[in-house]
């Protein structure tokens, strides 16, 4: 029986990556996102490389309890339950100082990044111990280890406290029979981080695109590694990082990434 993956937040980026990694692993995949133009969009194309009854979309509003729950109840009643989890749905801040952030700005992205993980944790929890089995998996993101950059408090914020209600939802968990764990993908070249600097500090950004080609890589790169820990995992409390510090600091040792440039055009993501 094939494994059912439930992925918010995957109709591009990271997200859409992970779904694409998954289905080549031979899983069921549920895609979501707000937009349900875009869910269709993706799952047509998805559609075209994998077999069609295998991927099911569904629009879903995280930071909405009810949307979540009905994603969940979609997934059930397609795939007769759901093996594994990911709360990776996540939005930024351009990089500037709290103050300048709009108010509405700053509900949205902790209704999106805190209360979306919340809720999805909630209604997949519930769910996974009523069929006694399954994992959930939170996306950590820069903050999440209590590093600090200007003009990131907001969103340094809200990965902070995942990170903190991962494992809180460790130890109520125990013993349980349901995993749950972390992700840590690194910097990966998307939209989201690109627009993170571009629309806050143009300079900062300029000064770090020659670090960031030691140091990030691109979705097609770690969404594979990712999507398979995640189905190998046994373990609850885990953490699935893809960048490690030795790893980064090898990086700077070897050539080719002194001739590498992610953001050149037509490589991003």
């Amino acid at each position: 029986m094939l494994k059912t993956v439930v992925i918010t937040g995957s109709s591009k980026g990271l997200g859409l990556g992970l779904a694409e990694a998954f289905l080549a692993r031979a899983t069921n995949v549920v895609v979501s996102a707000r937009g349900a133009e875009a869910v269709a969009l993706v799952c047509r194309e998805l559609g075209a490389k994998y077999p069609a009854a295998r991927i099911l979309g569904r629009a879903c509003d995280v930071a909405v309890y009810e949307d979540v729950a009905a994603l969940w109840s979609a997934a059930c009643e397609r795939f007769g339950g759901v093996d594994v989890w990911v709360n990776n749905a996540g939005i930024s801040n351009a990089q500037r100082a709290f103050v300048e952030l709009p108010p509405a700005l700053i509900q949205s992205v902790v209704a999106t990044n805190l209360i979306g993980v919340m809720n999805g944790s909630r209604v997949a929890l519930a769910g996974m111990l009523a069929q006694g089995r399954g994992a959930i998996y939170n996306m950590e993101g820069f903050g999440s280890d209590g590093a600090r950059q200007r003009g990131m408090a907001l969103y340094g914020s809200t990965k902070r406290a995942v990170r903190y209600f991962t494992r809180s939802l460790v130890a109520e968990t125990r013993g349980s029979g349901v995993i749950v764990a972390t992700v840590s993908p690194g910097i990966v070249v998307t939209e989201l981080l690109i627009s993170v600097y571009e629309e806050g500090d143009p300079a900062l950004w300029h000064s770090q695109r020659r670090l960031f080609n030691f140091i990030a890589d691109p979705v097609e790169v770690v969404a594979p590694w990712l999507a398979g820990r995640l189905l190998d995992n046994r373990r609850s409390g885990a953490h699935i990082a893809w960048m490690t510090v030795l790893k980064g600091a090898l990086r700077f040792l070897n050539p080719r990434y002194y001739r590498r440039d992610l953001f050149a055009p037509g490589t991003g993501k």
